[in-house]
């Protein structure tokens, strides 16, 4: 008996753009913001650092690389970009520990989940200038709550924005703070996304909890790990500014800068407060070749521990 013969697969339907001009068209309108807001500032930047200009006097000196030159030969800069390195080291560590730690009790089949994980990812909505106020109101030294507490408690009063530690610790939680609830909807999603069947096999296998955790879903998160990295050291970077200027302007000072200044907030001082544009312009391009540096370093050395799939 003769099968009948199979029906041909449906050509695929493909968009046809009738001339090469017409996908141009739809970019215009995204290319031009992106030239007016992004590229030609950015060109503007990179060729004011190459000058040692003044806004107020309307002035400009060529001075090739001598804005690079002075900026990682001054003392000052050097304390900033350290302070930075240990900011941003805590703070990544110490929010993806404590995002994957919350995020994992969150996923457990407890009584009233859906109410502590909403309460967890809230702290997202506000925005960076409210949590430093809100943080602002808890530590400040005469009326803040934490020290109404301690002194009720303990008799102490701890000058939490005037003490060089302190204040750096301060900035450093309250950043932490502020990028868990983030951390914690990526991570969320992806342990409840996890393969229940590799979980079980685990389990039957005589596997600790401890031991599924860190053998088994750990590795699995690997891929959302490895994103969250490098979102957070962009955060610690860049959204420092806001908490560091109104929890503590950047001081108190020791040595030759601020505790609490970061590369950001130098460059804010120097670019709309000294009015030292060149060097601002400096500034700007080396965080720029930090950030291809980090993405570059991320994709070719940290993706080789990735583990995709099961």
């Amino acid at each position: 008996m003769l099968k009948p013969a199979a029906r041909a697969a449906p050509s695929e339907e493909r968009a046809v753009f009738r001339g090469a001009a017409l996908p141009w068209l739809f970019l215009l309108p995204t290319l031009l913001i992106l030239a007016v807001f992004i590229y030609l500032p950015a060109l503007r930047t990179l060729r004011l650092a190459a000058f040692r200009a003044n806004v107020i006097l309307g002035t400009e000196q060529f001075v090739g690389l001598g804005n690079f030159a002075g900026l990682l030969a001054s003392p000052a800069y050097q304390q900033v970009a350290f302070q930075t390195l240990v900011f941003t080291v805590l703070t990544v560590a110490g929010g993806l520990l404590c995002s994957l730690s919350l995020a994992w009790l969150a996923s457990r089949p407890i009584r009233g989940a859906k109410t502590y994980r909403l309460l967890l990812i809230y702290p997202y909505a506000l925005s960076p200038a409210i949590a430093g106020t809100l943080w602002l109101f808890l530590f400040n030294p005469e009326i803040g709550v934490v020290n109404q507490v301690l002194r009720a408690a303990f008799h102490v009063q701890p000058r939490w924005l005037d003490t060089p530690i302190l204040a750096f610790g301060l900035v450093t939680l309250a950043s932490i703070w502020k990028g868990l609830a983030y951390n914690i909807v990526f991570y969320l999603a992806s342990i409840q996304n996890l393969p229940g069947d590799v979980m079980e096999a685990a389990q039957i296998d005589g596997a600790t909890p401890r031991q599924v955790f860190w053998r088994v879903a750990f590795p699995l998160l690997s891929p959302i790990t490895f994103f969250l990295v490098f979102t957070n050291i962009i955060s610690a970077l860049f959204d420092s500014f806001a908490l560091t200027d109104i929890l503590t302007r950047g001081g108190p000072y020791v040595g030759h800068a601020g505790i609490t200044t970061f590369l950001v907030y130098q460059l804010y001082q120097d670019g709309f407060v000294n009015f030292k544009t060149g060097a601002a312009a400096a500034q700007a391009a080396l965080m720029l070749a930090l950030v291809a540096f980090i993405t570059v370093m991320q994709f070719r050395v940290g993706e080789r521990r990735v583990h995709y799939g099961a």
